[in-house]
C-alpha cells in the first residue's frame, strides 16, 4: 500500500521562509517523479514545483515566482519544498504527489497524493 504524507506546515509571518518535507512508502521511490501542489480555499490546485526521479529534471510553474525550490533524497525516500520570502498569498494546503511528469502540470497524471500541510502565512 502507497503512503504519502507531508510535513512542515505552520503558521508564519510575511518574509518568512519554511521547508516542507514528505515521505513515501510502498512505491519505488528513487524510480519516480514527485511534485508538490497547493489548493487555497475557493480556488483550484495549482502544481508548483516537480522533480524527476533522479532529480535531473525539474518542472516549475509561474506561481511560485522563483521563490520555491524542490529536492529530493532518494536514501531516505523524501522530498522536500524550500519557500522562501512567503507572503499572505501563499497561505494553503500544500500537498505532495507521486506520478508521472509528463503531463506537468495536470494533477491528473499524479496517482498517489498526501493528506496535505496547512501553510498560513499573515502580514
Amino acid at each position: 500500500q502507497v503512503q504519502v504524507m507531508e510535513s512542515g506546515g505552520g503558521e508564519l509571518q510575511a518574509g518568512d521562509s519554511l521547508k516542507l518535507s514528505c515521505t513515501a512508502s510502498g512505491l519505488t521511490f528513487g524510480h519516480t517523479a514527485m511534485a508538490w501542489f497547493r489548493q487555497a480555499p475557493g480556488k483550484e490546485r495549482e502544481g508548483l514545483q516537480c522533480i524527476s526521479w533522479n532529480g535531473g529534471i525539474d518542472h516549475y510553474s509561474h506561481h511560485d515566482q522563483g521563490r520555491f525550490t524542490i529536492s529530493r533524497d532518494n536514501d531516505k525516500n523524501t522530498v522536500y519544498l524550500k519557500m522562501d520570502n512567503l507572503a499572505p498569498g501563499d497561505s494553503a494546503m500544500y500537498y505532495c504527489a507521486e506520478g508521472d511528469s509528463y503531463f506537468w502540470p495536470a494533477a491528473s497524471a499524479f496517482n498517489h497524493w498526501g493528506r496535505g500541510t496547512q501553510v498560513t502565512v499573515s502580514s
